[in-house]
């Protein structure tokens, strides 16, 4: 078996240290807990070397991740691509930017397959046989996929209107889904209730410790893909606001480990205009984040009225130097189809809310045109088709007749009178 260096857990805002628990709050203040590594080991078992020699897994990692012995779900989850986009960067006014490529990720196409194989591995280490989430779609698509493989029961909350293909893709696991007439923010107070009265593990609630730690690989992956060195920028969406903690994170533990060299990296975060809570705080310059009591957006993965790390969020936002960006649901679409249309890259909405965060932060000069740019793209657009439905052009119809493509390419100009008779003369 694999060693362990993780100590237990500790308060993020008090520093109270506890054991190793299915637990997410501190009883004197209430604060968030998160994972107290030991680094000096950590630093003495591993090197780039080492790294270099396992399989390209999230797992390659593992000494960095809050498993105790090997993990037990999701072993092949990671290891997606750090795409070049010259293409992109071209329309951006950039030289150089890169895609984080989440939308690819194994087994159900989001970044949240990450933070899932963490929590069901430490779910089956605390004994849970009963697993469950609250979820705008991605969540609930890969704890109902990874619960399956892993033989767990698995109940899933989410809000009634959530997008079908995200509904789809996770009754298909056999997951008991439960949709809930209510936000969000309402569906996570409820499966708060549930999973303390029945005593199951919930991963965004009394696994959340863990399942967050998730996220780093992430950031590992990045750093490791440019050569061991860190982007000048990195533009990450927010829901929860996790996933930008753990970003900042990730790339402190690299430098504490002495992987990557010493680096301030701006750290930008993206929500949608209709639900942007912690935006809201770092552009008023507070640390207060008032909640969204109804998100109005087409980016319903992103769509968190309430997020838990907000306050954290804007911390990291502020502290890197870098900013947050509300793109409107018009501006959503318009990246998605620029992703696609200059990389191939179809992104779920809450990718196209990163790009065009992308593009503000560009146009404002807060990103310059020399500087490395990584963007996290961390879900599939096959999974979001609705929010595209009326703003792509309906394909033309003809005969099966070549005098009719002749015709339809000259009138789209796509090709020369010469290269059409070229065509008709074979």
């Amino acid at each position: 078996m694999a060693e362990s260096f993780v100590r237990g857990l500790k308060c993020r805002l008090c520093g109270t240290k506890y054991p190793k628990e299915p637990n997410n709050f501190c009883p004197e203040d209430f604060g968030p807990l998160e994972v107290d590594y030991d680094y000096d080991a950590i630093a003495a078992a591993i090197s780039k070397e080492v790294l270099a020699r396992r399989p390209a897994t999230m797992w390659r990692y593992r000494e960095l991740l809050p498993i105790d012995g090997d993990p037990t779900v999701g072993v092949q989850v990671g290891g997606t691509p750090l795409v070049a986009a010259p293409r992109l960067a071209r329309a951006l006014g950039l030289e150089r930017v890169y895609i984080k490529n989440d939308a690819v990720n194994f087994p159900t196409l989001s970044f949240k397959d990450r933070v899932v194989s963490v929590a069901l591995s430490k779910a089956k280490e605390f004994g849970f046989d009963v697993v469950g989430c609250a979820s705008t779609g991605n969540l609930a698509n890969s704890v109902a996929a990874n619960a399956a493989s892993a033989g767990l029961t698995a109940y899933i909350f989410i809000p009634a209107n959530l997008e079908l293909a995200k509904i789809v893709g996770t009754q298909v696991y056999g997951a008991h889904v439960v949709a809930i007439d209510g936000t969000y923010d309402q569906v996570n107070r409820l499966c708060t209730q549930v999973a303390f009265h029945y005593g199951w593990g919930f991963v965004n609630i009394n696994l959340r410790a863990y399942y967050a730690e998730g996220s780093k690989s992430l950031a590992y992956e990045v750093a490791e893909a440019l050569g061991w060195q860190l982007p000048d920028h990195v533009v990450v969406p927010m829901a929860g606001g996790s996933l930008i903690c753990k970003v900042a994170k990730a790339f402190r533990e690299l430098q504490q480990l002495g992987f990557v060299p010493a680096k301030s990296v701006k750290i930008h975060g993206a929500q949608p205009a209709g639900c942007c809570p912690i935006v809201r705080a770092v552009k008023e310059g507070t640390d207060e984040i008032r909640p969204v009591r109804k998100p109005n957006t087409i980016a319903k993965s992103l769509a968190i009225g309430d997020p838990a790390d907000g306050y954290f969020a804007q911390g990291v936002i502020r502290e890197s130097g870098g900013w947050a960006e509300d793109p409107t649901d018009a501006e959503i679409v318009a990246a998605m189809k620029l992703l696609a249309e200059t990389e191939g890259i179809f992104t779920e909405t809450a990718g196209g809310v990163t790009l065009a965060a992308t593009q503000r932060l560009v146009a404002s000069g807060r990103i310059r045109p020399d500087e490395t740019v990584v963007v996290c793209i961390t879900g599939n657009g096959l999974k979001t088709q609705d929010a595209l439905m009326g703003v792509l052009e309906a394909p033309q119809v003809i005969r099966p007749s070549l005098d009719e493509f002749k015709k339809l390419i000259a009138s789209e100009g796509h090709a020369s009178p010469q290269a059409a008779e070229a065509v008709g003369s074979r």
